[in-house]
């Protein structure tokens, strides 16, 4: 990047970081201060200062957030290998209880990189340096190191894993695993973000690469790799020494304010003693050790410890003030913008005239693409240098003459920090586990209905080994399904908590049940084609394309968009530009911004002079989005009204007036704004927030609105993925499944129900101008819990609300508190549906281990809207009171502090959810008849059959590809193909791997899914080639028009199409196939023969099925040129 290092290059000599080190060569240990840092320029001066002095650098940070952003900053400019954080052992600074394997890992990473004389920075925090840390030389004695071309002996490496606290599994997916598979070896070191394989040959190590726990793919090849074990466990304290003590004496300290370290080592010292007192309930036993042998440092200790090296105080001037050399820099921070585009222009400007060079600093090339687009319609003659970088927070230094801006200050913005994070398990299993087959699940086959799975089974066919999956039915009836027809079946999802009945095998009840909801379905899909139908016909109003306000408008996001997001709103412009009304639905979880979405669609349709209505299903939520647009307009000439049944008939009428005058741009309202009495002078978009909340009759009511206008509907229900596809047909669909970027986590803590914490948790967020939720699910004693916080925060206006007051009574309630009348709201869970109040920024939930896990996320879901921090506190009983689940569901939520994580979540209820909400009620019934995948085959085959018939020409213009006589090709032979047991031993890896190779459908698919295999288990066996042999065979066979092909004792028959009124007879391609075989004078050619109903075509003497595919192609080949 050409920009960057123009930066770089000007602090890489920073004439500040030369005296510095002038000094520190002539005078040796000595107290500097350096005055006049503003913003992000301290960042430079460590960068450059690394570059200057060859040692170790420690720089301590008041907290781990200032710590964090310190190491972002110098991240974009240093070597990995030069930069170390060095965090404290837990999940939350100075709470024993949680140690964090990964953070204690990262601690011996630091310290293993220090060596004398060898340029590394180390950034840390008080709460870090209050503990000891184990000498490197005692981590090399114990170290385990992989390089290739070296012998391995396997048995001393299991050892020696097992000793170190490794667990033995079938596959590596979270650090402390490995596991071994014929001549590969995995294994995933706590300090390493991916695992390592490592491939033997006999006992040579052949190769070593890092790969991906997902997909179980290697990402790159190395030369060697060692493993530290996680030892702060294995020694005795005597052992462990306070950082300062490993520091080479030639190291430099940076601190930021030296009395605030001291006070915070204080603090962490009376802590440790307190939480000694409490120990002794704990079971923790690494935990209990390390606080009763004290493996901490006293305060005083490192004050005087301090005193060995130079110290460099960088922010605040230390009270100890003997020699202390003072320095300046001319420095001052980024002026505040606060999206004011012509203020930012004049400073350039000026900038320019006094020579001084502005940078603009943003991370990602399509923020720059749009400071160019605003400079330019705002015609802004400006000159400035764009600079792909990110850093904390912009400054001006007049001694260098350049000017930091972030684009995030610009756009006031939030600008949060990524550290570096541990590997949660859950990551690794949340989906698949949800697909996976386990002995015991009931599955739906299409063609025999619902069975239970038992197994993979090897079973011999004349004489040849194959697998087959076993299927039990009604009366102990077994099917075995070929590995060729894996796609057939599906794990059942029905409605949760409900046994399917299983079917009998031969009966017509699942055929009927089939036949009965394909009717259904049609119906459903029939209705949404004639809409789809009716809108392509009539005429829309095609909108101008966007302008610099709109570019202005989209800029100032405080998110930044997702790729997700950017597409949906592209989407959304396209469909306004066309001369037909659009008709689209975006999803996407709560928070994930479908609102700006809608607020730009709304903004473009207002500038070429149109109106907007936005329909709401409650009063609250033409509140809320009232404030919402407003905050968000409100730089622009927009006018912005709602009405609800809190609004006067006064007000009502007034509005209803401007709206009809064409004053008003923008209304925003429940259902009443469906009756007669609204008229619009131009209405150009509407808007429905959350559809599947209307009644019937609203919708009807919709419908007539709807022919000719823009529409745009929005909901937090997830539609299933296979449903996206077979809807496309009847209205557009944007999905957003990612959550903003630099959207803060949560901060999430599971503590035991305590008043002075609810005192405090409530004070810290009231303080901050915020307001809090306080959740308790019973209402018989809600009023109670009002009481008790009344009594700790006497000044504290407190509100009650919960499902079982009267309705016009809650909504008042809910109304004030979105007004700020209250503080804090003690309710029920009623909130979890779609309140969104960006002023509230604590959630307590009290008794957490009663809740679901998607209902503690929704919940959490409600705090956090803004760009500013959230917390959220689980009160639950002591984990030794827990049960197992409880506790794994609260440390789930715990763990996964961001958003977006809900979407795997709640996946599975609201796939079903979802289902019945987008095609009506009644379809949730059929759903938990037939399970959710074989439902969602139907649907599909149901609009693949409308598209082919009625609506033919309705979808002629797709552009369709070639025409696809056969839906599906079953191919059956009594050849040896399997994947052998020696090969992949685990049974449910077996199965994973044949219903991914059932699904593949072209070569580059069985390249890849090759490739993959002989990555993770070795050279391929001859009997899985075949299994590919068997695909191929099955590809060539549809395109021909084949439903079966059997190849058994030596004989190849392909039946034709059953169903005799299909136009494939009438095809050309058939009358050429016809035409050919009855030309074929050779000694062996293809015969004909018709059996009841079907047609066969029939070949002796084939012995594979690579001669089977073969001799089919070549068919097909010859059928081709004679179409021609």
């Amino acid at each position: 990047m050409a920009e960057n290092t123009s930066l770089e290059s000007l602090f890489l000599n920073d004439p500040t970081a030369q005296k510095l080190y002038k000094h520190i060569k002539e005078e040796g240990r000595k107290k500097f201060w350096i005055q006049g840092l503003s913003g992000s320029r301290d960042s430079f001066l460590l960068f450059s200062s690394l570059r200057q002095f060859k040692c170790t650098h420690l720089v301590i940070a008041n907290d781990k957030e200032e710590a964090a952003y310190l190491q972002n900053d110098l991240e974009q400019f240093c070597k990995e290998k030069e930069l170390s954080f060095f965090p404290d052992s837990f999940k939350r600074p100075v709470s024993f209880e949680d140690l964090d394997p990964f953070q204690v890992q990262q601690r011996i990473e630091a310290v293993a990189k220090i060596k004398p004389d060898h340029a590394h920075l180390i950034i840390s925090y008080p709460e870090a340096l209050f503990e000891k840390i184990l000498a490197p030389a005692r981590f090399e004695s114990s170290r385990v190191d992989f390089i290739q071309g070296e012998l391995l002996d396997v048995d001393e490496v299991i050892d020696k894993l097992v000793k170190y606290g490794f667990v033995r599994a079938d596959f590596v997916f979270e650090p402390g695993q490995f596991s071994i598979r014929g001549g590969i070896i995995d294994i995933f070191s706590y300090a390493s973000d991916h695992p390592y394989r490592i491939e033997l040959n006999d006992i040579e190590i052949e190769s070593i690469r890092s790969f991906d726990t997902q997909t179980q793919m290697s990402i790159q090849k190395l030369g060697r790799f060692s493993i530290i074990p996680n030892l702060n466990t294995e020694f005795e304290n005597a052992e462990k020494k306070s950082l300062l003590e490993i520091l080479p004496e030639s190291s430099i300290i940076w601190i930021k304010d030296e009395q605030a370290l001291i006070d915070k080592l204080q603090t962490c010292f009376e802590s440790a003693e307190k939480f000694g007192e409490k120990m002794i309930h704990y079971e923790e036993e690494r935990t209990v050790n390390m606080i009763r042998d004290r493996a901490f440092v006293f305060p005083g200790e490192i004050a005087r410890e301090l005193t060995n090296f130079p110290l460099v105080y960088f922010d605040t001037k230390p009270s100890e003030v003997r020699d202390l050399v003072e320095m300046r820099l001319n420095t001052k921070p980024q002026p505040s913008i606060n999206k004011n585009f012509n203020i930012l222009i004049e400073i350039i400007k000026d900038f320019n005239d006094q020579n001084i060079i502005p940078y603009i600093c943003t991370s990602n090339v399509q923020q720059i693409e749009r400071f160019y687009r605003i400079f330019e319609d705002l015609k802004a003659e400006i000159q400035f240098q764009p600079a792909l970088i990110s850093i904390r927070e912009g400054f001006i230094d007049e001694d260098l003459k350049l000017a930091c801006f972030t684009d995030h200050q610009i756009f006031s913005r939030f600008h949060g920090f990524k550290l570096k994070q541990g590997f949660s398990a859950e990551q690794a299993v949340s989906l698949k586990v949800l697909r996976e087959l386990q002995p015991g699940d009931y599955v739906s086959h299409l063609d025999h209905g619902i069975g239970r799975f038992a197994g993979l089974e090897k079973i011999n066919v004349n004489g040849q080994m194959q697998e087959a999956v076993r299927l039990i039915y009604r009366n102990h009836d077994i099917l075995y399904v070929s590995i060729h027809s894996l796609h057939k079946i599906s794990k059942y999802v029905g409605q949760e908590g409900t046994e399917p009945m299983l079917h009998k095998l031969g009966s017509d009840q699942w055929k009927i049940l089939k036949q009965k909801t394909k009717a259904k379905v049609k119906e459903i899909a029939k209705e949404l084609i004639k809409l789809y139908a009716a809108r392509k016909a009539s005429k829309g109003f095609a909108f101008s394309p966007d302008n610099y306000l709109q570019t202005e408008l989209e800029a100032s996001f405080i998110y930044e968009d997702t790729p997700d997001q950017s597409k949906a709103t592209q989407d959304v412009k396209n469909d306004m530009e066309k001369a037909y009304p659009m008709d689209r639905l975006i999803c996407g979880d709560v928070g994930f911004g479908k609102t700006e979405v809608a607020i730009r669609a709304a903004f473009k349709c207002i500038q070429d002079g149109k109106q907007v209505a936005i329909l709401v299903p409650t009063t609250i939520l033409a509140l809320q989005h009232y404030r919402t647009i407003s905050e968000r307009l409100k730089e622009f000439p927009v006018d912005v009204d709602y009405v609800s049944r809190f609004r006067s008939a006064k007000e009502k009428t007034a509005i209803l007036k401007k709206l009809k005058e064409g004053s008003l741009d923008l209304i925003i309202g429940t259902h009443s704004l469906l009756n007669k009495k609204t008229e619009f002078k131009d209405l150009g978009l509407l808007i429905i927030d959350e559809e599947q909340k209307f009644g019937v009759a609203s919708k009807e009511k919709l419908r007539q609105f709807k022919v000719n206008v823009d529409t745009l509907t929005l909901t937090a229900t997830p539609i299933p993925r296979t449903l996206q596809f077979s809807l496309m047909a009847a209205r557009d669909l944007s999905v957003i499944n990612t959550p903003p970027p630099n959207r803060q986590p949560i901060h999430t803590e599971r503590r035991v129900f305590n008043d002075e914490l609810i005192k405090d948790a409530i004070l810290n967020e009231i303080y901050r101008g915020g307001q809090v939720f306080f959740v308790h699910n019973r209402v018989k004693n809600l009023a109670e819990v009002g009481d008790l916080i009344r009594k700790l925060c006497p000044d504290v206006e407190v509100a009650i609300a919960h499902g079982q007051m009267e309705a016009e009574k809650l909504e008042k309630v809910l109304v004030d508190f979105i007004e700020h009348k209250f503080d804090v709201l003690v309710c029920t869970n009623i909130i979890e549906t779609g309140l969104d109040i960006p002023n509230a920024n604590t959630i307590i939930i009290n008794n957490a281990q009663n809740f679901g896990l998607s209902d503690l996320h929704q919940l959490r879901g409600r705090v956090g809207r803004s760009n500013r921090k959230a917390y959220c506190y689980l009160f639950a009983p002591p984990s030794s009171a827990l049960t197992t689940e409880a506790k794994k569901r609260l440390k789930t939520l715990e763990e996964f502090s961001d958003l977006g994580s809900g979407f795997n979540i709640s996946m599975r209820d609201l796939d079903i959810r979802g289902a019945g909400n987008l095609l009506g009620g009644e379809q949730s019934g059929f759903i938990s008849d037939i399970g959710y995948e074989t439902y969602q085959r139907i649907l599909e085959e149901a609009i693949f059959e409308l598209k082919e018939g009625e609506y033919k020409s309705l979808f002629e213009e797709e552009g369709k590809p070639k025409k696809t006589y056969v839906r599906d090709t079953s191919i059956d032979s009594d050849i040896e193909m399997f994947i052998p047991d020696s090969y992949v031993t685990n049974v449910q890896e077996r199965l994973n791997l044949y219903q991914q190779l059932d699904k593949l459908e072209k070569e580059e698919d069985i390249e890849k899914f090759s490739v993959a295999l002989k990555d993770r288990f070795g050279p391929i066996p001859s009997f899985v080639e075949e299994l590919f042999e068997g695909l191929r065979t099955r590809w060539i066979a549809k395109e021909m028009g084949f439903e079966r092909v059997i190849l058994k004792k030596k004989k190849l028959q392909a039946y034709f199409i059953s169903n005799p009124q299909s136009s494939y007879f009438e095809s050309p391609y058939f009358k050429s196939l016809l035409k050919i075989i009855s030309t074929d004078h050779s000694s062996d050619p293809f015969t004909l023969k018709q059996s009841n109903q079907l047609l066969i075509l029939i070949k002796e003497n084939v012995k594979s099925l690579r001669q089977a595919k073969t001799l089919l192609v070549k068919l097909h080949d010859q059928i081709k040129q004679y179409e021609e």
